[in-house]
């Protein structure tokens, strides 16, 4: 049975650590009664952002900037852009709401890209662990959608037991463009390699070094401090509806488990959830009629 993605359903766009509805800048400042933020509060990639700064200067009297209208009020009123989309708890703006030229979101934003913030719930889906909150591509890379806008990826748990371990991990470099669908990054066990794709398109903003210099903490903590890259997305909302998340995710990856017992099913020596014992660890090295190249290309590879 194949998954449902995110693209048979109209979905928002999951931030991770921002519960419920996300009311627009534009909508708490006043100006406008009713928009909902659907771009991970990434006000300058926004085409709705966009269009009502292009409705002020063109001087259409329905409507002024959010940032005006901020600026009219009292200095205890005076919500930092941060306070005002829920990502820091209460902070006010003594910068004329000029966020580029702010420390404060300059320090946020560099702080976002190498740092863990905010572990996710895991869940269990026949024997492997899943996090909740998460994207997934089908070919078992996560993206995470982080507050800003910027989005992190990784691999899965299912990953991590199918290569069993790994000794070198090949990132790619900052600036970098990476494709959704195609190859990445790669990891290697001893001589053998495996390609791992990209979950969407993006430009590489930031990479985890700790884990490229400690393959082990991959295996430990996949969706934690095992994440291989950050990334500023071209094409967010386009290309999350391609990934699967929250039931769709789960659906899709018992069927992956089933996939894989199938495969395995020679050797039913091999404990999967489905023989109620704790999923091998190292499954490539377990099962001695799967090789290395099989595995890949069934599970991994573009």
């Amino acid at each position: 049975m194949k998954a449902t993605s995110m693209k048979d359903k109209k979905a928002k766009v999951r931030v991770f650590g921002l519960e419920g509805d996300h009311p627009c800048v534009w909508m708490k400042a006043g100006v406008i009664n009713f928009k909902l933020c659907d771009n991970a509060y990434d006000c300058l990639t926004c085409a709705f952002d966009k269009a009502m700064a292009e409705k002020v200067e063109a001087g259409d009297p329905h409507f002024r900037a959010w940032r005006s209208a901020y600026q009219e009020k009292t200095y205890n009123q005076k919500e930092c852009r941060h306070a005002l989309t829920g990502r820091v708890p209460m902070r006010l703006c003594g910068n004329a709401y000029e966020c580029a030229e702010c420390e404060f979101d300059q320090m946020l934003e560099s702080r976002s890209m190498t740092e863990v913030l905010g572990r996710p719930p895991l869940l269990e889906v026949s024997g492997f662990r899943l996090a909740d909150g998460y994207y997934y591509h089908p070919r078992h890379t996560w993206a995470r959608v982080e507050h800003g806008g910027l989005v992190r990826f990784g691999v899965d748990d299912f990953t991590m037991h199918l290569l069993g371990y790994v000794t070198h991990v090949r990132l790619p470099k900052l600036g970098v463009p990476v494709e959704g669908n195609k190859p990445a990054w790669t990891f290697r066990r001893e001589e053998k390699i495996a390609p791992l794709v990209a979950p969407m398109d993006g430009v590489v903003v930031a990479v985890n070094h700790k884990a490229s210099d400690n393959p082990q903490l991959i295996k430990d903590d996949p969706y934690g401090e095992g994440w291989l890259v950050v990334v500023e997305p071209r094409h967010l909302k386009r290309d999350l509806t391609e990934l699967y998340a929250d039931q769709a995710a789960r659906t899709w990856l018992t069927a992956e488990v089933h996939r894989l017992e199938a495969l395995v099913a020679p050797d039913a020596e091999l404990p999967l959830a489905a023989t109620g014992g704790e999923v091998v660890e190292d499954i490539y090295g377990s099962v001695p009629h799967l090789t290395w190249d099989q595995l890949v290309a069934e599970f991994l590879a573009p």
